[in-house]
């Protein structure tokens, strides 16, 4: 014969049973007057959403804009600030500080033309040099606006010059920072002896 249950087991297992049972009322009681008091309230439970992929195209960030005012007339040009920033950075603040204010031309050739010197000949340049750098991106072609150094590659300070036609034996040795966007026509006109009136940052 099986073991007889006594009344004081079938007692204390009812007693756990209605206990359990409340705790599982008083939940979903719990999370049903949630979910009715978010209704009345208003308030929607919204699911995450995904992240927005990445812009492919260049943030207003990465690159500005430079207009030079010259003896023939206005030159824009692109500069790359987050693939050239210690160029571009060196440029900014000469050009801030008015240090090409009516400096001249000096290098003119069928294939380049060459300014930003305070001698007015090739020999000079502001008090500070910079450390070259470079990127695969830029190349030298026609219209790249790039600095001029000396035979040390870390000796860029204020010259630069345009290209007029493509000069690719010149890749990863010089500094290309941006690209004439209006007045290459301006570019090819250019004669030894024309003026930088001004250049200022637009963007």
């Amino acid at each position: 014969m099986g073991k007889k249950i006594k009344k004081e087991d079938i007692k204390k297992s009812q007693g756990a049973m209605l206990i359990w049972t409340s705790i599982i009322l008083v939940t979903v009681m719990a999370i049903v007057g949630g979910v009715v008091w978010r209704e009345q309230s208003g308030e929607q439970i919204q699911p995450i959403p995904p992240p927005k992929p990445q812009s492919q195209s260049q943030s207003q960030d990465e690159i500005s804009m430079a207009e030079i005012q010259t003896s023939k007339g206005t030159i824009k040009v692109s500069l790359e600030n987050k693939k050239m920033p210690i160029t571009v950075g060196n440029f900014t603040k000469l050009v801030n500080s008015g240090f090409y204010n009516g400096l001249n031309f000096h290098r003119v050739e069928d294939w380049v033309i060459q300014g930003g010197d305070p001698n007015g000949n090739g020999s000079g340049g502001s008090d500070e040099t910079i450390t070259l750098e470079t990127s695969p991106d830029l190349k030298n072609i026609r219209g790249a606006l790039a600095m001029a150094r000396s035979t040390d590659p870390n000796s860029a300070s204020s010259q630069f010059y345009i290209l007029k036609s493509d000069a690719s034996w010149l890749d990863g040795q010089y500094a290309v920072f941006g690209n004439v966007i209006t007045g290459m026509e301006l570019v090819d006109k250019m004669e030894i002896g024309d003026k930088i009136l001004s250049i200022k940052i637009v963007k």
